[in-house]
């Protein structure tokens, strides 16, 4: 054997052995395709699943109004004006979408009403997306303490999200803090506390007759700086009808967070109860008067049957949805994906 095919063979190892490698990295590869596909299918599914009641109404309003004309034209129009709004899309919303719907009619020339199905999903991507950036993924950062706050009215699904949202962490390998910091509510002390052990989270509580919540935010700060935390979560009161008592909680927080960890908090989470409707638009614009917020987790999507909700928040408010529940198990809250939403609410709408 040659200098050359001895170095190569010193280098990279017998031609059997580079073989075996390259068909090693193959089936990697494949099978990292493969978990990728399967990933998608489940996320997919798990959207169909979860706006059911959503899909339901809109594609059985929508096929209804398809059946009734034979052509597209202005009352036709004018009903699909009155679908959609009854699906929560604001009414600002609705007419952008109308408009645009009917300049593809008329540039294309479509008369046949089974089409204006993908011509409605188009509009609803492209006016979601429109001048801005959707960031869905959660600001979480290696080798720094992550710290998110979460701010929302009682009743809207605040303390499961909270532990939904730890869990979801703790599943990619991050030790977690829950910072109990809603001193004037014992009862959602005591349910955070349930739920933290359920996903495997620790908690920092009230002291007995503590009521201020920036002093247990101050513990639970000392508590991950000294155990090495990754992530800190901070539960906050909902007392929405005592505007200026809230903000400055929330200030006082702010305060202690930024003289402790750098560029905290990280996350700004408001969680809104999707059955809400258009209520929680207006409770997500009292608390940007009240904090600056960077997303919202927007609860029982699978308990409404108005999933035009998620359009309206990103239109209203200009924030967009990072995470979504779609059941009540712990993994049922994810990541928003525009995509399979737009398909689990229209899915089946031309079969």
């Amino acid at each position: 054997m040659g200098f050359w095919a001895n170095l190569k063979e010193k280098l990279f190892g017998t031609k059997e052995e580079r073989i075996a490698k390259k068909q090693a990295k193959l089936e990697a590869k494949e099978k990292r395709q493969l978990e990728k596909e399967l990933n998608k299918s489940n996320k997919i599914d798990s959207y169909i699943a979860g706006l059911s009641k959503s899909n339901s109404s809109f594609v059985e309003s929508i096929k209804q109004l398809q059946n009734q004309y034979n052509k597209i034209d202005e009352e036709f129009f004018e009903e699909l004006e009155e679908i959609l709004i009854m699906s929560d899309i604001s009414m600002k919303l609705v007419q952008i979408i109308i408009e645009e719907c009917k300049k593809e009619v008329k540039n294309e020339n479509i008369e046949d009403p089974k089409l204006i199905s993908e011509i409605i999903a188009d509009k609803l991507f492209t006016i979601y997306t429109s001048n801005s950036i959707v960031d869905t993924s959660l600001n979480i950062q290696p080798n720094r303490i992550n710290v998110i706050l979460v701010v929302g009215v009682n009743g809207s699904g605040k303390t499961t999200s909270i532990s939904k949202i730890a869990y979801k962490l703790i599943q990619d390998n991050k030790k977690v803090l829950i910072a109990a910091a809603d001193t004037f509510r014992a009862a959602a002390v005591e349910q955070l506390e349930i739920w933290a052990n359920k996903v495997g989270a620790d908690i920092v509580k009230p002291l007995n007759n503590e009521t201020d919540p920036a002093a247990v935010v101050y513990r639970a700060i000392d508590k991950v700086k000294n155990e090495n935390y990754d992530v800190l979560i901070i539960d906050t009161a909902g007392r929405l009808q005592n505007k200026v008592n809230l903000m400055n909680e929330l200030a006082k927080i702010n305060k202690v967070l930024q003289s402790k960890i750098e560029g905290a908090p990280h996350e700004s989470l408001l969680v809104l109860d999707a059955t809400t409707g258009q209520n929680g638009v207006l409770q997500a614009k009292a608390f940007g008067e009240i904090t600056q917020l960077t997303g919202i987790v927007l609860t029982k999507m699978d308990g409404t049957s108005k999933g035009g909700i998620v359009l309206t928040i990103k239109d209203e408010i200009n924030l967009a949805v990072k995470l979504i529940g779609l059941g009540e198990k712990v993994e049922d809250l994810v990541e928003f994906d525009l995509e399979s939403y737009i398909y689990g609410l229209m899915k089946g709408i031309n079969e």
